[in-house]
């Protein structure tokens, strides 16, 4: 049975759905004003793996992930390159579907996005206004009254002065407490903004989700997630917007994803120590990026650096070595029952995904003595949930050189062919030997020699 650790209740749980047989998971996205960096990354592939397991599993999963595309960043971006709003999340939102794209992240079924949702925004402003829990400040912007909603804190586990000091809280003195938060901001000169009963405005951040949360999969649904740096004050504030407009618990089990870092601090465009997806494609390939990011638990931390980058590559190597030489596997193959019991149990233990990766290479040892095509077929099927070791293995492992490096590799093969047919052996086994050196891996055959790429 699936045990998901939720940050709520602090404990692993039994997973149980709301609807037999079916998921509704919400996870917030990203703000659209710049290229989406590592940090992203690991949370985007977190989420799909997740979403690829539960289907595994014979769930009917409606997976909802948004884009905030209204927000101070959003303007002051807009404004410094002199582009208009709808130009400039465009173009981040094409990027981010490329970068997706390229690692094989699936899209959501939903991916609502704010300006799009400002109707249903503004009811649930309302309700909470009709409700006592909102008021409508001196400056005109409508403001959430934390201390309405006695169980402020239960998912950050802090009490309610603690979480006044050291907190992502905009303090302004219209705010009948530091903790309040603003569900509609007034608008301003040069702002786009939209008519509301309140006068023209626009959302406020954390607003935004649970109308469309709510909108896609009604008012209470199973998952929400998203990285931990959102657990305060987004997600704290969610719930107690959310659960005082319906008098409903919001979100079943809550799931966060552990910080990505480099040398030891968080990567993160406001230290200014990110790399973009794009910009880490260039350098490696998109099954190897993905690998590294499941490498650790996800609620872990996971530090960036070129030599685990290096280490995923090899493990990949590795992976892809096992099935290269198998036999294609016949129509009626079907999944080895006990590889695919130890793969589940550790997916069913809190998305356990560095045990599926040594269950995976357990399973690639006994391919590598068997030859067998069925556990191969078990093999790519179960990496396939993880969302890798879905290319050809040839392609794969010649994959990560340069076109000159591999017309060099092309041509030493020539020249030890013409040694071979001169049976100079010793020239010839001096190439193969310098080859496999540099971690290039010769295999004659009847139609040629081909190569590879090999762990080094």
């Amino acid at each position: 049975m699936l045990h998901l650790y939720n940050s709520l209740t602090r404990k692993k749980e039994p997973f149980v759905s709301l609807r037999p047989g079916k998921i509704g998971m919400y996870v917030c996205g990203i703000t659209v004003y710049d290229h989406c960096h590592l940090g992203h990354a690991r949370s985007m592939v977190a989420f799909d793996v997740m979403v690829r397991y539960l289907r595994s599993q014979g769930f009917d999963v409606t997976y909802v992930r948004n884009i905030t595309d209204i927000d101070d960043k959003i303007i002051a971006r807009a404004s410094e390159r002199d582009v208009s709003i709808d130009e400039l999340t465009a173009q981040y939102i094409d990027a981010m579907n490329n970068d997706t794209h390229a690692l094989n992240i699936l899209p959501p079924d939903h991916e609502p996005r704010a300006t799009g949702h400002i109707e249903t925004i503004i009811r649930l402003i309302q309700r909470l206004l009709e409700k006592g829990n909102a008021y409508v400040s001196e400056n005109g912007d409508v403001c959430y009254e934390v201390d309405t909603f006695p169980e402020y804190g239960k998912l950050s586990h802090k009490d309610i002065e603690g979480l006044v000091s050291g907190s992502r809280v905009e303090i302004v003195k219209e705010k009948r407490s530091p903790l309040d938060f603003v569900l509609w901001k007034k608008a301003k000169p040069g702002e786009p903004s939209w008519p509301s009963p309140w006068g023209e405005g626009r959302p406020g951040w954390h607003i935004e989700c649970s109308a469309m949360a709510m909108h896609e999969l009604g008012e209470q649904f199973d998952i929400h997630g998203g990285g931990l740096d959102l657990q305060f004050p987004h997600h704290e504030n969610e719930i107690a917007q959310s659960e005082a407009a319906t008098g409903k618990p919001f979100a079943n089990y809550w799931l966060h994803v552990g910080m990505l870092q480099v040398n030891g601090e968080k990567m993160a465009k406001s230290i200014g120590n990110f790399y973009t997806i794009a910009d880490v494609l260039k350098e490696h390939h998109p099954e190897v990026i993905r690998y590294f990011l499941l490498s650790s638990h996800y609620r872990s931390p996971l530090n960036y650096s070129e030599e685990n980058l290096l280490n995923a590559k090899k493990a990949l190597i590795r992976l892809y070595q096992a099935v290269k030489d198998v036999p294609p596997q016949t129509a009626d193959s079907k999944l080895d029952e006990y590889w695919q019991e130890q793969f589940n149990q550790a997916m069913n233990d809190d998305f356990n995904t560095p045990v599926a990766l040594s269950v995976l290479f357990q399973l690639a040892h006994e391919v590598n003595k068997s030859n067998s095509p069925a556990l191969a077929h078990t093999l790519k099927n179960l990496a396939g949930i993880l969302g890798f070791l879905q290319k050809d293995p040839e392609s794969f492992l010649q994959s990560g050189l340069a076109e000159e490096e591999k017309l060099v590799i092309e041509q030493l093969i020539a020249e030890r062919l013409k040694a071979r047919a001169e049976r100079n052996w010793t020239k010839a086994d001096q190439i193969r030997a310098d080859l496999l050196s540099k971690g290039i891996e010769l295999e004659d055959g009847a139609t040629g020699t081909t190569w590879r790429r090999i762990a080094e």
